[in-house]
């Protein structure tokens, strides 16, 4: 699969998207669901999970495309395992407060960026051999 991780970014940079829908929208194709039914899954899940007290929407988006993909609940949550902790390592955080550093005044990470860092490692996952 061709890298789809700058138009996640992209929807998300010029403001048409929260970032989970960014992540939904790109590959709702994969998702097996329309781009309307895409954004409207995603409609409460934007500045984390609606008050930027959870975690980051991309890795939601992430994580409910990675479910309609695999259909498979233990497949599903060890392979959003491995996308979290690699989001985590990277960017030191998965909370959408953190990332945007409310509180701290340390910017880890851009939405756009979290956004293109959540579609890689989504791909990532996506791309790995069915078992």
């Amino acid at each position: 699969m061709e890298t789809r991780k700058n138009i996640a970014s992209e929807k998300k940079r010029c403001g048409s998207h929260n970032c989970a829908q960014a992540i939904l929208h790109t590959y709702a194709d994969i998702a097996g669901i329309d781009e309307e039914m895409a954004m409207n899954i995603a409609n409460a899940f934007g500045a984390g999970m609606g008050n930027m007290e959870g975690t980051c929407g991309g890795l939601v988006g992430a994580g409910i495309v990675l479910g309609l993909v695999k259909k498979d609940k233990a497949k599903s949550m060890k392979q959003m395992r491995q996308i979290m902790s690699k989001f985590q390592e990277r960017n030191g955080a998965t909370q959408c407060k953190l990332l945007k550093g409310i509180g701290t005044k340390v910017v880890l990470r851009e939405c756009p960026d979290c956004v293109a860092d959540a579609a890689e490692f989504l791909e990532g996952v996506l791309a790995e051999p069915q078992e």
